[in-house]
């Protein structure tokens, strides 16, 4: 275990080797800002039984939130809790949620909020859809994931904005997808959502900082989570190229020559959810590697 300052707030780093798809070998480095960053506040993380959703849960515990995890599979959300670490002590709760029924989402916030629940920070995070060409993509695909995503997110925006009116400010942050400046080849429904939802996370941004509350958006790259697995196996069965020939592939694509590990996107939301960004407001932070080729 290793410290180091950095603008006034303590950092650790674990240092551990792992083997990533394409045989790479990463030096994971996972960052855990101060075990009192977050002392008090209480967030809630969507998609957190998995990959990167969990991968941010745990960290946020770690500083020292209170997290509500929410994902649809109860049984893995009760895995999950128990993993949680609890350096305050913290009660960590769960929510089961479906986001392919944005009704059953809307009345089950409705009675979190009337128990009298609130939230600090907001982690917007759902799994995409499946790839293709958006020439090939049916109506019923663009509804779907419109709902998943965008509408999704603007309930649980709706149900937890009062309180952190409350609480005296908040942190919105939204998972999405590098496409939202780059729209990535044979993944033409997410690209298209992925940039509603940036154009809707800007537009909150800009009417709720007035209330201390901030609005920003982590933009992962190829990071390897089981949403990555699949892309990888879909292009595997029409190429008929080995999903490992298909992950090296999609490691060179980065100038770090490697995919990205769900605690690495973690350090961004961790970052993003910690006193330090509170003047960071209505951005995107691509997690790549420096994949993207624009600015």
């Amino acid at each position: 275990m290793s410290g180091r300052k950095c603008c006034s707030q303590e950092i650790s780093g674990v240092v551990r080797k792992k083997k990533t798809p394409g045989n790479l070998l990463l030096m994971q480095k996972q960052y855990f800002y101060h075990v009192k960053e977050l002392d008090t506040k209480i967030a809630v993380v969507c998609g957190s039984t998995q990959g990167i959703g969990k991968a941010v849960a745990m960290q946020l515990a770690q500083m020292g939130a209170e997290v509500v995890l929410v994902a649809r599979n109860e049984k893995k959300l009760v895995q999950t809790l128990s993993e949680l670490p609890v350096p305050n002590g913290q009660n960590h709760r769960y929510i089961a949620a479906d986001f392919s029924d944005y009704r059953a989402v809307s009345e089950v916030l409705d009675q979190w909020v009337a128990a009298g629940n609130e939230a600090d920070i907001l982690v917007n995070n759902t799994g995409g859809p499946k790839g293709g060409p958006i020439i090939e993509a049916g109506i019923s695909e663009f509804i779907e994931t419109f709902n998943q995503h965008l509408i999704c997110n603007h309930l649980l925006v709706q149900a937890l904005v009062p309180g952190m009116k409350k609480r005296g400010g908040g942190r919105i942050i939204n998972i999405i997808s590098t496409s939202v400046k780059q729209p990535l080849p044979g993944l033409g429904v997410s690209n298209t959502i992925r940039g509603a939802v940036g154009n809707w996370s800007k537009t909150l941004a800009n009417e709720l900082g007035q209330f201390n509350i901030t609005v920003n958006n982590v933009l992962p790259g190829a990071t390897n989570t089981v949403r990555l697995q699949s892309i990888a196996e879909v292009k595997s069965g029409k190429t008929g190229d080995s999903v490992e020939a298909i992950f090296d592939e999609m490691a060179e694509e980065s100038p770090m020559k490697r995919i990205a590990d769900p605690s690495e996107v973690a350090a961004a939301v961790a970052f993003l959810a910690s006193p330090a960004a509170s003047y960071i407001n209505g951005i995107n932070i691509p997690v790549d590697g420096g994949r993207t080729k624009s600015l």
